[in-house]
């Protein structure tokens, strides 16, 4: 991005509108199929559905081929007249519950999930979508799918409300595992960038190293090695590292990207969900206290119905599986159709960008260098 853009909020968003919008022209004339597995969300199959439905009605380039049991879905997909010749049912009967272990259902083959993936596996998809057991799915994804050549441990990766003109910052790693060592990190820089290149519109994203301080000294020795690393390939990478940043960088605006461990991430994420729920019971709380408050609610009731928008975690629904042979996209456990349509969203746009393959290409030609200069 342009030292304008950086410094200009008025011309990035303009910049980043205008990319994005040539982006989605492009995806505009993309005919892509997405897998979707039906049957582990805590709403089931019926939420999906409607989130199918919704996503269908929106655009009329995705193709769906859903997975479970066949009998339930074919009565609530007959019922939604705009899926007739766009949704084709592969029966599954098993379910993977939420409390499953992961080593447990990776084994089973009769899950809506496994079929899932091996839709996406056998190329007749290009991206899966489940709303089931997180850990069940990241591993299921990584024995079917396998791992992208030089990458020792894939990430999961969230959109995080920002104050950026993009309205949204990508964090890596939130809890695909949680060990991390400087190479791990510099793999989470790559990929962060990739996502918020093909997913964001941004041409050259701002990467920061989460730690607890952003002066040079601070951090444990694996994070001080991981700056240099990252450092090192940004030209490469065409991206640009801003160095540490702290936990107040991670909706502010001084970078695109905040790379860091799965224990961390998570614990990041979690707390900021729940903050922000504390938040929302707070003010409901506040403006029901007195009449005059229900009043002065009314008032607010448009900027207040902003606000909930903006920071609605539905519209931003999916942690992307960074990484694999495959775009795997997680709905959160508990969606709805709006969630679930948001997540579908976000993985028609990476599959029709064709993000696994850029995101291979360029974990290879980083890979590639190091090796040459060793």
């Amino acid at each position: 991005m342009s030292a304008q853009t950086l410094t200009d909020p008025a011309s990035a968003q303009s910049e980043i509108a205008d990319k994005v919008t040539g982006r989605l022209g492009a995806l505009a004339e993309t005919r892509i199929t997405l897998s979707i597995d039906a049957m582990g969300g805590d709403r089931g199959p019926a939420a999906v559905v409607a989130g199918i439905s919704r996503s269908a009605a929106k655009n009329d380039k995705v193709d769906f081929i859903v997975h479970g049991n066949a009998a339930e879905l074919e009565k609530l997909i007959q019922k939604k007249k705009n899926l007739k010749g766009r949704v084709e049912i592969r029966d599954a009967q098993g379910i993977v519950s939420m409390d499953e272990k992961p080593s447990q259902a990776m084994r089973r083959a009769d899950t809506s999930m496994r079929s899932a993936i091996d839709a996406v596996k056998n190329g007749d998809a290009q991206a899966v979508v489940s709303c089931g057991n997180t850990g069940a799915l990241m591993a299921t994804s990584m024995i079917r799918l396998r791992k992208i050549e030089g990458v020792n441990r894939p990430a999961i990766a969230c959109l995080w409300p920002s104050r950026n003109p993009q309205q949204f910052n990508v964090m890596l790693d939130v809890g695909a595992d949680i060990r991390a060592d400087a190479r791990d990190l510099l793999q989470y820089a790559l990929m962060g960038a990739s996502y918020a290149r093909n997913g964001m519109g941004l041409l050259r994203p701002r990467i920061g190293l989460l730690n607890v301080g952003t002066e040079d000294h601070k951090g444990r020795a694996e994070l001080k090695e991981a700056q240099d690393l990252i450092a090192g390939a940004a030209e490469l990478g065409e991206f640009d590292y801003r160095g540490f940043v702290e936990g107040g960088d991670i909706p502010g605006d001084t970078v695109d990207v905040i790379v860091t461990d799965g224990f961390t991430g998570n614990i990041a994420l979690k707390t900021g969900e729940g903050t922000a729920k504390l938040i929302g019971d707070f003010l409901k709380e506040a403006f029901k206290a007195t009449p005059l408050s229900r009043v002065a609610a009314l008032l607010a009731l448009t900027s207040l119905s902003r606000l909930q928008k903006r920071i609605d975690p539905r519209r931003v629904n999916g942690g992307v599986f960074l990484g694999l042979r495959g775009t795997v996209v997680k709905s959160h456990g508990s969606a709805d159709a709006t969630g679930v349509s948001a997540a579908i969203k976000l993985a028609y746009e990476l599959a029709a960008s064709g993000f696994s393959d850029r995101l291979a290409a360029r974990v290879a030609s980083v890979a590639a260098a190091a090796q040459t200069e060793q």
